[in-house]
This record gives structure tokens, C-alpha cells and sequence, in this order.
């Protein structure tokens, strides 16, 4: 873990000590990515399946889910089933209570504008997988996708090994009301979703978190003629944490090393203007990531950790912002008066005992947030990632003739004749 004393650097090297993993930006990687991009938009299902039993060892399977989840309840635990029950209730309840409503508006006599929304007709959903699969990015994705009222949702994950879907994931699925998942990741997959390759649809947008290779092919497919919307940049895991005197070293230690452990990119970050909670909270790190079963993955993920010293917390905001973290921890007391504070972050867990874990499950909103600085204009999944809103603008007769004159006179001052005379037209029906 790399220490760093903010108020000793200029700008660039400010710059510098917030800057992500360099993998994330690798020029081979983006290379390998538009070749199998391309190679999947130009020969559909034949690419799809060479390159997925290349990378991953197994064609795209199609999997039902309803018979895989009704086994997957007998298999796992009653205390599992239940808790993933409860967050997907969580969730449901979050989500449905976000839906907006439509809104009108009186804006002049006779001329009423409406905001209406409708959902996107067709959704590809990205769910991480493979060894770990995060049954719980399929809650997060799906259920708010359910509550927005999407017609078509499309559900891709990593196959695990051996075949099929891990048993949480299918749970997961079913809850969620999700029919079937396409077995198969990467940006393969990726390109799948975005052009469309044998049974698997074209979609009008896709959502989801990945690896560097999935959130680069996100990116891709999106700027391509005929390409889909995506929901955010999503890429490797982030979080930063704002600590002082009254953080306790061990929870701030235990918050960071929950997300070094998501992957080898992933990058954590302390933010405190106390040299011994950061000495504290470094020991704590030393001492627990001997004993975790993904040492390797988080002992990768801590080469790119900082811990960054400033002259107050104030200081620490002004830090936060600039980074625009996907997670951000305010482990101090009281945390709400910062809160204002925060311009730019994913998700904020205001206080010591908000664990960032609790957001990630079960606390309701989606834990699927804008990483890599992002979070400066973008927002996490909602309801409102699958939605698009409409105007509707009804006028009346007498609205009409009240609202053409002005019309076609600010035309006219944008040298616009065709636009000005179809407002002409109107008066010249009512004479």
C-alpha cells in the first residue's frame, strides 16, 4: 500500500495518485477486444461459439431456469434460500417505490406538456460469473429492470464449470422472474447482446458490471453504427474511504479489503488527515489478508491501493470528489453533515456502521454504480436506466392561435421559413 502525502504534490502529481489501475486502459486489450467484437458482429453464432470454447471451454448454452431453481431449493440451505429472498424483497420494494410518474403542466393557455415514460423494449443484462457467480448483480439488474416494465430481458453470465447455472444464480433468476440465461461472458458476450448472434437477440441497451474486457467492450459496441446504449461504465470494483480519529481501524480495514477482494484490478483507497489511523489501519490490512481465501486476487488489487494523508477532512472531500469513486465510505462520526458535502460518488455509506456490503446485497438500491471516475455525470442502475421519457404537448384551437405568431417570429429570427410557415399554416386554417 502506497502512502502519500497529498499536500506535498503538485497537480500532476495529484493526478497521478488517483489514477486507476493502468490494465484498465491497455492498449492489447482494447486490440484483442475489437477483434472479437468484430469477429462476433460479422459471423453471428459461429464466432460466438469458437471463441467461447476457446476462452471459456464450453459453447452458449441456453439454460431453462424454472426446473433449475425448483432443484437449487432442495440443494441449498433454508437459511440461504431465506436471505436470498430477503434481499431480492429489499430490492422489489426499493425499486418499485422509485418508479417516477408522469407529469403535466399547463406551460401557456391551450398548450399542455406532458412527461411520460415507457420502457426500453429490450434489455441485455451482463450478470459476472464463473467461479464466483454474483447471483446478487442478477437481483440488481433484473428486479429494477422487472419494475420498470421492460418487455424483453435477455440474461447472460459466464458458464460455470461442469455446465449449467450455479444454483444460486438460477434461485436468483427465478425471484427475479428471469425465464432462461444464455451461458457464455466476456466481450464475446458482450457482442453478442449488441448485434444479435443465433437465438440471441439484439438488444436495445445493455446493463451490467464486468471485468476490464466486458466494460471495454461495453464502451465499444456502444460508439458502433447500430450499436445499443449501455447503462454505465461498470468495470472493476472501487472504493474509497474517508477516515479520522473516530473511525475504528478494523471496520475501515475490513470495508477496503471487501472490495480488493472482487478482482485483481479492483482499487481501494484511504483518505484521513491521521498518520496513525492510517499506521492502524495498514497493520489490520497485513494481519487479514493472510487468512482470506482470495489472498492472491486481493494482494494484487493492493498494489494500486493509496493511502492518501490530508490536512483535515474537508480536504478529504475535496479528494473524493476529484477521484468520483464508485463506493464511498464516510467512517466517521457524525457522517451525515458530509454527505452534503459529496458531489460525486456512486453510492455513499454514511457513517461507521454502513457497510459497504450491506449495499452490495441486501440495503435495496443496485450496487451496479459508474467506476473510473464516472460518477462525476454518471448515476447507478434504477428504475430509470430502463426507462426513456417522452413530451407529449396537446395544444388547443385557442392555443393554437395565441402560440403561432410568436412561433413563427422566433422562426423567422433563426432564418427557418419552412418552420415559420407551418406555423402560419395554423392561423391561416382558422381564418
Amino acid at each position: 500500500m502506497k502512502r502519500i502525502d497529498w499536500n506535498g504534490l503538485g497537480d500532476a502529481d495529484r493526478c497521478r495518485a488517483l489514477a486507476r489501475p493502468e490494465k484498465r486502459a491497455d492498449e492489447q486489450l482494447r486490440e484483442r477486444v475489437r477483434n472479437i467484437v468484430n469477429d462476433v458482429r460479422a459471423r453471428g453464432w459461429q464466432a460466438l461459439s469458437e471463441i467461447a470454447l476457446e476462452l471459456d471451454g464450453q459453447e452458449p448454452r441456453r439454460v431453462e431456469v424454472r426446473t433449475m431453481a425448483s432443484a437449487a431449493r432442495r440443494r441449498l440451505d433454508p437459511q440461504q434460500v431465506e436471505a436470498v429472498e430477503f434481499a431480492a424483497a429489499q430490492i422489489r420494494k426499493f425499486h418499485r417505490a422509485s418508479v417516477p410518474s408522469d407529469f403535466s403542466l399547463e406551460t401557456a393557455p391551450g398548450l399542455v406538456v406532458t412527461k411520460t415514460w415507457r420502457p426500453i423494449d429490450r434489455v441485455g443484462l451482463y450478470v459476472p460469473g464463473g467461479k464466483t457467480p454474483l447471483f446478487s448483480s442478477l437481483l440488481m439488474l433484473a428486479i429494477p429492470a422487472r419494475a420498470a416494465g421492460v418487455r424483453q430481458i435477455v440474461t447472460i453470465t459466464p458458464p460455470r464449470p461442469g455446465g449449467g447455472l450455479d444454483d444460486l444464480v438460477a434461485l436468483a433468476a427465478d425471484l427475479a422472474g428471469i425465464d432462461e440465461v444464455w451461458t457464455v461472458g466476456g466481450a464475446q458476450a458482450i457482442a453478442a447482446l449488441a448485434f444479435g448472434a443465433g437465438a440471441i437477440p439484439a438488444v436495445d441497451k445493455i446493463c451490467g458490471p464486468g471485468n476490464a474486457w466486458v466494460a471495454e467492450a461495453k464502451r465499444l459496441v456502444m460508439s458502433m453504427p447500430g450499436g445499443p446504449a449501455i447503462d454505465l461504465p461498470a468495470g472493476p470494483s472501487e472504493l474509497l474511504v474517508i477516515a479520522d480519529e473516530s473511525s475504528d481501524p478494523r471496520l475501515v480495514a475490513a470495508d477496503l479489503l471487501s472490495q480488493a477482494e472482487h478482482d485483481p484490478d479492483a482499487q481501494v483507497l484511504l483518505v484521513t488527515p491521521s498518520v496513525a489511523v492510517a499506521t492502524a489501519v495498514e497493520a489490520e490490512i497485513s494481519e487479514r489478508v493472510r487468512t482470506l481465501p482470495r489472498r492472491e486476487i486481493v494482494e494484487a488489487s493492493l498494489g494500486s491501493c493509496r493511502v492518501i494523508l490530508v490536512a483535515d477532512l474537508h480536504e478529504a472531500i475535496e479528494v473524493a470528489n476529484l477521484y468520483a469513486p464508485e463506493h464511498l465510505s464516510l467512517a466517521v462520526e457524525p457522517a451525515q453533515a458530509l454527505v452534503a458535502k459529496i458531489r460525486s460518488a456512486g453510492a455513499v455509506f454514511a457513517g461507521p456502521h454502513a457497510a459497504e456490503t450491506f449495499g452490495d446485497y441486501l440495503a435495496g438500491s443496485s450496487h451496479v454504480l459508474p467506476t473510473d471516475g464516472a460518477a462525476r455525470a454518471w448515476s447507478g442502475i434504477s428504475v430509470y436506466t430502463f426507462l426513456k421519457a417522452m413530451s407529449v404537448q396537446a395544444v388547443t384551437r385557442e392555443g393554437a392561435e395565441s402560440l403561432s405568431r410568436r412561433a413563427a417570429l422566433l422562426a423567422r429570427m433563426e432564418s427557418l421559413e419552412a418552420h415559420a410557415l407551418a406555423a402560419d399554416a395554423r392561423l391561416e386554417l382558422m381564418a
